[in-house]
Protein backbone atom coordinates (compact mmCIF):
# COMPACT_ATOMS: atom_id res chain seq x y z
CA UNK A 1 0.00 0.00 0.00
CA UNK A 2 2.70 2.12 1.22
CA UNK A 3 4.32 2.01 -2.81
CA UNK A 4 0.99 3.49 -3.96
CA UNK A 5 0.70 5.66 -2.35
CA UNK A 6 4.36 6.94 -3.08
CA UNK A 7 3.87 7.45 -6.55
CA UNK A 8 4.42 10.67 -8.23
CA UNK A 9 1.25 10.42 -10.38
CA UNK A 10 -0.71 9.24 -8.02
CA UNK A 11 -2.16 12.93 -7.12
CA UNK A 12 -3.17 13.34 -11.30
CA UNK A 13 -4.57 9.68 -11.79
CA UNK A 14 -6.71 10.28 -8.48
CA UNK A 15 -8.00 13.79 -9.81
CA UNK A 16 -8.87 12.83 -13.75
CA UNK A 17 -10.48 9.63 -12.09
CA UNK A 18 -12.68 11.45 -9.91
CA UNK A 19 -13.05 14.24 -12.00
CA UNK A 20 -14.29 11.82 -15.02
CA UNK A 21 -16.93 10.46 -12.37
CA UNK A 22 -18.34 13.53 -11.50
CA UNK A 23 -18.62 14.12 -15.12
CA UNK A 24 -20.22 10.77 -15.60
CA UNK A 25 -23.01 11.16 -12.46
CA UNK A 26 -23.69 14.89 -14.05
CA UNK A 27 -25.02 13.62 -17.23
CA UNK A 28 -26.51 10.67 -15.64
CA UNK A 29 -28.68 12.77 -13.03
CA UNK A 30 -29.09 15.89 -15.20
CA UNK A 31 -29.07 17.71 -12.05
CA UNK A 32 -27.09 20.61 -10.94
CA UNK A 33 -25.78 19.63 -7.98
CA UNK A 34 -24.12 16.98 -9.57
CA UNK A 35 -21.19 19.69 -10.45
CA UNK A 36 -17.87 17.48 -11.53
CA UNK A 37 -15.62 20.11 -9.55
CA UNK A 38 -17.69 19.62 -6.51
CA UNK A 39 -17.76 15.68 -6.68
CA UNK A 40 -13.79 15.66 -7.49
CA UNK A 41 -13.31 18.11 -4.49
CA UNK A 42 -15.84 15.53 -1.99
CA UNK A 43 -14.00 12.27 -3.35
CA UNK A 44 -10.26 13.51 -3.23
CA UNK A 45 -10.85 14.83 0.32
CA UNK A 46 -12.66 11.68 1.08
CA UNK A 47 -9.57 9.64 -0.35
CA UNK A 48 -6.63 12.11 1.42
CA UNK A 49 -8.26 11.83 4.86
CA UNK A 50 -9.04 7.94 4.88
CA UNK A 51 -5.29 6.99 3.41
CA UNK A 52 -3.81 9.53 5.53
CA UNK A 53 -2.05 10.88 2.24
CA UNK A 54 -0.34 14.71 2.55
CA UNK A 55 -1.50 17.59 1.57
CA UNK A 56 2.05 18.96 0.57
CA UNK A 57 2.54 15.67 -1.51
CA UNK A 58 -0.82 16.24 -3.11
CA UNK A 59 0.21 19.70 -4.13
CA UNK A 60 3.59 18.71 -5.29
CA UNK A 61 2.28 16.05 -7.24
CA UNK A 62 -0.73 18.75 -9.34
CA UNK A 63 2.17 21.75 -9.66
CA UNK A 64 2.55 20.79 -12.91
CA UNK A 65 -1.06 20.52 -14.60
CA UNK A 66 -1.13 23.89 -12.18
CA UNK A 67 0.46 25.95 -14.38
CA UNK A 68 -2.02 25.23 -17.07
CA UNK A 69 -4.86 27.09 -15.40
CA UNK A 70 -3.36 30.61 -16.91
CA UNK A 71 -3.63 29.51 -20.49
CA UNK A 72 -6.85 27.77 -19.75
CA UNK A 73 -8.15 31.07 -18.90
CA UNK A 74 -6.89 32.58 -21.87
CA UNK A 75 -8.60 30.12 -24.33
CA UNK A 76 -11.70 31.54 -23.59
CA UNK A 77 -10.75 34.57 -25.69
CA UNK A 78 -11.93 32.39 -28.41
CA UNK A 79 -15.69 32.72 -28.35
CA UNK A 80 -15.01 36.62 -27.30
CA UNK A 81 -13.62 36.93 -30.59
CA UNK A 82 -15.96 35.24 -32.25
CA UNK A 83 -18.74 37.50 -30.87
CA UNK A 84 -17.09 40.34 -30.73
CA UNK A 85 -19.46 42.58 -32.99
CA UNK A 86 -22.43 41.55 -30.84
CA UNK A 87 -20.25 43.05 -27.59
CA UNK A 88 -19.40 46.12 -29.74
CA UNK A 89 -23.22 47.07 -29.73
CA UNK A 90 -23.94 46.20 -26.17
CA UNK A 91 -20.62 47.18 -24.45
CA UNK A 92 -22.83 50.02 -22.55
CA UNK A 93 -24.84 47.86 -21.27
CA UNK A 94 -22.27 45.13 -20.49
CA UNK A 95 -19.62 47.79 -19.17
CA UNK A 96 -22.46 49.08 -16.57
CA UNK A 97 -23.23 45.17 -15.32
CA UNK A 98 -19.71 44.53 -14.57
CA UNK A 99 -19.04 47.31 -12.76
CA UNK A 100 -22.03 47.22 -10.89
CA UNK A 101 -21.50 43.07 -9.98
CA UNK A 102 -17.94 44.00 -9.13
CA UNK A 103 -18.75 46.70 -6.81
CA UNK A 104 -21.61 44.76 -5.37
CA UNK A 105 -19.52 41.77 -4.75
CA UNK A 106 -16.56 43.84 -3.03
CA UNK A 107 -18.99 45.79 -0.72
CA UNK A 108 -20.71 42.70 -0.03
CA UNK A 109 -18.26 40.55 1.64
CA UNK A 110 -16.24 43.74 3.26
CA UNK A 111 -19.29 45.08 5.19
CA UNK A 112 -20.27 41.31 6.11
CA UNK A 113 -16.68 40.82 7.67
CA UNK A 114 -17.05 43.80 9.59
CA UNK A 115 -20.06 43.14 10.87
CA UNK A 116 -18.65 39.59 11.91
CA UNK A 117 -15.19 41.07 13.00
CA UNK A 118 -13.52 37.84 11.63
CA UNK A 119 -10.65 40.00 11.30
CA UNK A 120 -8.79 41.05 8.23
CA UNK A 121 -6.70 38.38 7.00
CA UNK A 122 -9.94 36.49 6.39
CA UNK A 123 -11.19 39.57 5.03
CA UNK A 124 -8.24 40.00 2.65
CA UNK A 125 -8.73 36.23 1.75
CA UNK A 126 -12.19 36.81 0.74
CA UNK A 127 -12.50 40.10 -0.84
CA UNK A 128 -11.50 38.24 -4.74
CA UNK A 129 -13.63 35.68 -4.63
CA UNK A 130 -15.16 36.52 -7.81
CA UNK A 131 -12.39 36.57 -9.91
CA UNK A 132 -9.62 33.45 -11.00
CA UNK A 133 -8.04 32.46 -9.10
CA UNK A 134 -4.29 33.27 -10.49
CA UNK A 135 -5.61 36.80 -10.08
CA UNK A 136 -7.09 36.32 -7.22
CA UNK A 137 -4.57 34.75 -4.93
CA UNK A 138 -1.72 37.01 -6.00
CA UNK A 139 -4.09 40.12 -4.62
CA UNK A 140 -4.86 38.21 -1.91
CA UNK A 141 -1.07 37.23 -0.57
CA UNK A 142 0.17 41.30 -1.30
CA UNK A 143 -1.88 42.42 1.64
CA UNK A 144 -1.77 39.86 4.49
CA UNK A 145 -4.17 37.24 2.90
CA UNK A 146 -4.09 33.49 3.02
CA UNK A 147 -3.75 32.11 -1.03
CA UNK A 148 -5.29 28.29 0.25
CA UNK A 149 -8.37 30.07 1.86
CA UNK A 150 -8.87 32.78 -1.01
CA UNK A 151 -8.56 29.48 -3.28
CA UNK A 152 -11.16 27.38 -1.50
CA UNK A 153 -13.41 30.68 -1.56
CA UNK A 154 -12.82 31.05 -5.51
CA UNK A 155 -14.09 27.55 -5.91
CA UNK A 156 -16.72 27.63 -4.05
CA UNK A 157 -18.22 30.66 -5.60
CA UNK A 158 -17.81 29.33 -8.88
CA UNK A 159 -19.46 26.03 -8.17
CA UNK A 160 -22.66 27.95 -6.26
CA UNK A 161 -22.46 30.10 -9.66
CA UNK A 162 -23.21 27.05 -11.93
CA UNK A 163 -25.32 25.37 -9.68
CA UNK A 164 -27.56 28.33 -8.77
CA UNK A 165 -27.68 29.77 -12.47
CA UNK A 166 -30.41 28.52 -13.86
CA UNK A 167 -32.52 28.60 -11.02
CA UNK A 168 -31.88 32.42 -10.11
CA UNK A 169 -32.27 33.08 -14.03
CA UNK A 170 -35.46 31.74 -14.21
CA UNK A 171 -36.49 33.14 -9.94
CA UNK A 172 -35.64 36.98 -11.67
CA UNK A 173 -36.84 36.55 -15.51
CA UNK A 174 -33.00 37.17 -16.85
CA UNK A 175 -33.57 35.59 -19.93
CA UNK A 176 -31.30 37.21 -22.42
CA UNK A 177 -28.18 35.74 -23.19
CA UNK A 178 -26.29 39.17 -22.59
CA UNK A 179 -27.15 39.85 -18.98
CA UNK A 180 -26.78 36.11 -18.38
CA UNK A 181 -23.46 36.16 -19.62
CA UNK A 182 -22.68 39.28 -17.52
CA UNK A 183 -23.86 37.98 -14.54
CA UNK A 184 -22.02 34.39 -14.73
CA UNK A 185 -18.90 35.78 -15.47
CA UNK A 186 -18.49 38.84 -12.92
CA UNK A 187 -19.72 36.68 -10.13
CA UNK A 188 -18.30 32.77 -11.17
CA UNK A 189 -15.51 33.62 -12.80
CA UNK A 190 -13.87 30.65 -15.31
CA UNK A 191 -16.32 28.30 -13.68
CA UNK A 192 -19.33 30.38 -14.58
CA UNK A 193 -18.11 30.54 -17.79
CA UNK A 194 -18.03 27.76 -18.83
CA UNK A 195 -21.34 27.43 -17.79
CA UNK A 196 -22.45 30.18 -19.56
CA UNK A 197 -20.60 28.52 -22.82
CA UNK A 198 -23.47 25.90 -21.97
CA UNK A 199 -26.28 28.13 -22.66
CA UNK A 200 -25.43 29.74 -25.83
CA UNK A 201 -22.00 31.27 -27.93
CA UNK A 202 -23.42 34.45 -27.40
CA UNK A 203 -23.75 34.23 -22.79
CA UNK A 204 -19.62 32.56 -23.20
CA UNK A 205 -18.43 35.22 -25.04
CA UNK A 206 -20.36 37.81 -22.70
CA UNK A 207 -18.92 36.14 -19.72
CA UNK A 208 -15.28 35.56 -21.20
CA UNK A 209 -15.52 39.08 -21.20
CA UNK A 210 -17.27 39.92 -17.82
CA UNK A 211 -14.49 37.77 -16.05
CA UNK A 212 -11.64 39.67 -17.65
CA UNK A 213 -13.18 43.15 -16.66
CA UNK A 214 -14.12 41.89 -13.21
CA UNK A 215 -10.21 41.26 -12.85
CA UNK A 216 -9.46 44.85 -13.88
CA UNK A 217 -11.76 46.23 -11.98
CA UNK A 218 -11.43 44.21 -8.90
CA UNK A 219 -7.22 44.03 -9.13
CA UNK A 220 -7.74 48.07 -9.46
CA UNK A 221 -10.32 48.38 -6.67
CA UNK A 222 -8.78 45.70 -4.00
CA UNK A 223 -6.31 47.97 -2.75
CA UNK A 224 -8.40 51.00 -2.33
CA UNK A 225 -11.00 48.71 -0.33
CA UNK A 226 -8.51 47.16 1.67
CA UNK A 227 -7.68 50.49 3.51
CA UNK A 228 -11.10 51.26 4.57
Amino acid sequence: MEWILELSLLPLIATILAYQLGLFLQRKTKSPLCNPLLISIILLIGLMVLTGYPNANYQAGMKTISWLITPATICLAVPLYQQVHILRKNWKAILAGITAGTLASLSFILVMCRVLEVGNVLTYSLLPKSITTAMGTALSEQTGGDGAITTAAIAITGILGCVLCKPLCKLFRITHPVAQGVALGTAAHVLGTTKARELSDLTGAVSSLSLTVAGILTAILYPIITML
